[in-house]
C-alpha cells in the first residue's frame, strides 16, 4: 500500500530532525607509544603536554610525564607496563598529578595515587591538591618553639624534636629506626596531631605489621598509611613521599599539626635512579642523576611551622635513611643530613650490646629542638648531657687504666646507672613528667647506691609511686613546666620515700 506524503510534510519532518540534532565532538591530543619497558613509555605526538601532567593509556592505566624531549615524551607508567604496547594511543588529561586530601583518608591505607588498598570503601573527598608544590617561603614561616614529644627518654632529653622540624633517623638495618618512628606516632595520642606513615619499597607483610601495631595502640584513629611496597613499580615508590606530604600539608594549611614519617628515603632515591637511567638521563655519582639532592630537598623543605598570620599550623618530618656498615659519609646519607635539622644516629653495636634504643648520643644532634623543649626537661637534661659526655670519655680511658681514683670511679658508676635509665622497651612511651623524674633521680645521686641490676626495677617503682594519688609532683610539673623549688621538693619527697634516706645532691 503506497503512502501518500506531501512535500510540505517531508520538509517539516526533516526540519524537526535537524533542529533536534546536536553535534558532540570529543577532542583530545593523542600520542602514539614508540617503545615501552621497565615502567617507562616513550611517546610521540604529545606536543603540548606539560611536565608532571597525567596521561592515560588504553585500559585506564595512568602515567605521568617526566621527560620532555625534541621528538618524544618520557612517561612513567603507574601500573603493569605489559598492558601497554607499541602503537597504543596515549591521551592527555590536562591535569597535573594530584591526590585527594582531607579527613576521608584518616585511618586508611592508600597507595601513591590516593586509592584505598585496605579493602575498604573507595575514598571520596571534595578536595584534591597537586602532588608537587612549592615549599612555603621564608616570611610565611615561624620559629620552631613547640615541642613534639616522642615519649622516648633519649630523644626528648638529648635530641628533642619541635613541631615543624625535620629530624633524620639514620642507621643500619635492624637497629630500631622504624620502631622509633612508630613509637612517636603512638605518643601523639590525644595531642591533636595527624600522623602519616609513608612506606617506600617495603614488604607488604611489614606494612601489615605496622598497621596492626598502630591499630593495637589506638593510633590508626589519627594515622594514614601511604604504601608503595617492593612489588609496586618504581614510579609509585618515587611518588609516594610527595603524595603523603600533600595529604599532611592539608592539615598544616588549615592551622592544624601533622607528623609524617618517610620510611625510607634510601629506597626512594634508588627508585628515582632506576627511573632516571631508563629515561636516559646522564648518571652521576653512584649512577644517581644530578638532581638527586633536589629530589629530597624539595620534599623535606615542605615541612614547616607556619606563622600565626598563616594559620600557625605545622608539619614535622621524620625521614629515615638506611646506612651500610655505619657509613654516614655515603652519598644519600650526607645529602639528607645536610637538608635536615639534626639526626638521630642508631648503631648496630649498641643495639646488640642491649642498650636500646640504640642511639649514639655523641653523633646524634637536634639543631632547633632545644628551643622547643619544656623548660623543666631542659633544666634536667642539661646536667644529664654533661654527665653522659664525661662518662663516655672516662669509659674509653678506663679500659687502659687499672688504677683509678675515687672521683673517677664514682663518675663511671653514675654513668653506668644513667645508661641503664636511658634504656626503654618497645612501644613503652613515657609522659614528660615521668621522664624528668627518673633523669632527676639519676643526676642527683639517688641511684648511686643502687646495684646496677636493680636500677630498672627502681625506675618502675618510681613510676608506680608517681601514679598514686594525689600525684602532687605530676600536677605541679605539668602546670608550671619548670623545675621550681616546689616541684623539686615534691619529687624529692617521693624519691626519699622510695630510697629510705636523704641524699646529698651533687
Amino acid at each position: 500500500m503506497a503512502i501518500d506524503l506531501k512535500p510540505s510534510e517531508i520538509s517539516s519532518i526533516l526540519k524537526k530532525q535537524l533542529s533536534d540534532f546536536k553535534q558532540q565532538v570529543d577532542t583530545a591530543e593523542v600520542g602514539v607509544v614508540l617503545s615501552v619497558g621497565d615502567g617507562i613509555a616513550h611517546v610521540y605526538g604529545l606536543a603540548g603536554v606539560m611536565a608532571g601532567e597525567l596521561v592515560t593509556f588504553p585500559g585506564d592505566i595512568a602515567g605521568m610525564v617526566l621527560n620532555l624531549e625534541d621528538d618524544n615524551v618520557g612517561i612513567a607508567i603507574f601500573g603493569e607496563d605489559f598492558h601497554v604496547k607499541e602503537g597504543d594511543e596515549v591521551k592527555r588529561t590536562g591535569r597535573i598529578a594530584s591526590i585527594s586530601v582531607g579527613d576521608a583518608v584518616r585511618g586508611r591505607i592508600v597507595d601513591a595515587l590516593g586509592n584505598a588498598i585496605d579493602g575498604g570503601s573507595p575514598i571520596s573527598t571534595s578536595e584534591s591538591r597537586k602532588i608537587e608544590v612549592k615549599a612555603p617561603g621564608i616570611i610565611d614561616r615561624a620559629d620552631v618553639r613547640e615541642p613534639l614529644q616522642t615519649g622516648i627518654k633519649m630523644i626528648d632529653a638529648l635530641t628533642p624534636i619541635g613541631r615543624g622540624q625535620r629530624e633524620l633517623i639514620i642507621g643500619d638495618r635492624k637497629t630500631g629506626k622504624t620502631t622509633i618512628a612508630i613509637d612517636t606516632i603512638i605518643n601523639q595520642r590525644g595531642e591533636n596531631v595527624m600522623c602519616f606513615y609513608v612506606a617506600i619499597g617495603q614488604k607488604r607483610s611489614t606494612v601489615v605489621q605496622v598497621y596492626e601495631t598502630l591499630k593495637k595502640f589506638g593510633a590508626m584513629e589519627y594515622t594514614t598509611i601511604v604504601a608503595a611496597t617492593a612489588s609496586d613499580p618504581a614510579p609509585m615508590q618515587y611518588l609516594a613521599p610527595y603524595s603523603g606530604c600533600t595529604m599532611a600539608e592539608y592539615y598544616r594549611e588549615t592551622g592544624k599539626h601533622a607528623l609524617i614519617i618517610y620510611d625510607d628515603l634510601t629506597k626512594q632515591a634508588q627508585a628515582y635512579r632506576q627511573l632516571s637511567l631508563l629515561l636516559r638521563r646522564p648518571p652521576g655519582r653512584e649512577a644517581f642523576p644530578g638532581d638527586i639532592f633536589y629530589l629530597h630537598s624539595r620534599l623535606l623543605e615542605r615541612a614547616a611551622k607556619m606563622s600565626p598570620e598563616n594559620g600557625g599550623g605545622s608539619l614535622t618530618a621524620l625521614p629515615i635513611v638506611e646506612t651500610q656498615a655505619n657509613d654516614v659519609s655515603a652519598y644519600i646519607p650526607t645529602n639528607v643530613i645536610s637538608i635536615t635539622d639534626g639526626q638521630i644516629f642508631l648503631e648496630a653495636d649498641t643495639f646488640t650490646s642491649g642498650q636500646r634504643p640504640a642511639i649514639n648520643p655523641g653523633i646524634s644532634v637536634s639543631r632547633v629542638g632545644g628551643d622547643a623543649q619544656v623548660k623543666a626537661m631542659k633544666q634536667t637534661a642539661g646536667s644529664l648531657r654533661l654527665e653522659l659526655a664525661q662518662y663516655r670519655e672516662l669509659a674509653g680511658f678506663a679500659q687502659f687504666a687499672s688504677d683509678l681514683d675515687a672521683a673517677t670511679k664514682r663518675q663511671l658508676e653514675r654513668g653506668h646507672r644513667l645508661m641503664q635509665i636511658m634504656k626503654q622497651g618497645v612501644h613503652e612511651t613515657l609522659p614528660v613528667a615521668k621522664q624528668i623524674a627518673i633523669m632527676y633521680a639519676g643526676t642527683n645521686g639517688y641511684l648511686d647506691d643502687l646495684p646496677i641490676d636493680r636500677v630498672r626495677d627502681f625506675e618502675q617503682k618510681l613510676y608506680e609511686a608517681l601514679d598514686v594519688e594525689p600525684q602532687e609532683y605530676i600536677k605541679l610539673v605539668n602546670a608550671k613546666k619548670t623545675m621550681t623549688d616546689e616541684v623539686k621538693a615534691a619529687l624529692d619527697r617521693v624519691l626519699e620515700q622510695l630510697t629510705g634516706k636523704k641524699h646529698n645532691k651533687q
